[in-house]
């Protein structure tokens, strides 16, 4: 399976890019399932070592839906929003939270495969530093980070949103870096099963 991570408060323009995402992978053959923070209650890492000591987060929110989603996942998609040239706050709130994760099951990410996708106001206004903090995370953890490769997706799939929906669906480079992402995601999700199946 694969959970697509929604880390924009709003629906608009970082929440249908990646639907576009999860629809092809969808037609690719794969399970996937969406998670956005939108409308959720999702409190900030206080880094209180509580998880280190109990294997289990003490803040009870919303969270604990994603940790269910991840348990399962073979691949996982974090798209944000650029915020002041990186990830949103809910962004970094999701991966900062996941310290409970890694703290109950140190291998808990460990050969899951990784891609990301930002989406900003302005064509250069971030979307690499936001691609580099989830790759970040994502290395940090043990799971695979996946690019779209040279020559367009060099780190990820990055939009240009100017602001509006309209200006995200308008973008045809964007939703170029996202299929080659998305294509080479699903190339290492299959390798990946094939080994997992020997």
């Amino acid at each position: 399976m694969i959970v697509g991570i929604c880390g924009s408060p709003r629906k608009m323009a970082t929440e249908y890019v990646l639907s576009e995402a999860l629809r092809i992978l969808e037609e690719l053959g794969f399970k996937t399932e969406m998670f956005t923070v939108r409308g959720k209650n999702i409190n900030f890492c206080q880094h209180c070592d509580y998880c280190l000591r109990n294997k289990v987060c003490r803040i009870k929110d919303d969270m604990f839906e994603l940790y269910e989603l991840l348990k399962n996942a073979d691949g996982i998609i974090i798209a944000t929003p650029v915020y002041n040239g990186g990830v949103s706050a809910q962004t970094k709130a999701l991966m900062d939270r996941c310290r409970a994760l890694v703290a109950a099951d140190y291998n808990f990410f460990r050969g899951k495969i990784g891609m990301a996708i930002a989406v900003g106001g302005d064509r250069v206004g971030g979307q690499e530093l936001a691609i580099q903090q989830i790759i970040t995370f994502y290395i940090l953890n043990g799971i695979i980070p996946v690019s779209g490769g040279s020559f367009g997706a060099n780190i990820g799939a990055t939009f240009w949103s100017k602001d509006s929906l309209e200006g995200v669906k308008g973008d045809e480079e964007g939703f170029r870096s996202l299929r080659k992402t998305v294509k080479r995601f699903a190339e290492m999700l299959k390798i990946f099963r094939g080994v997992k199946n020997e």
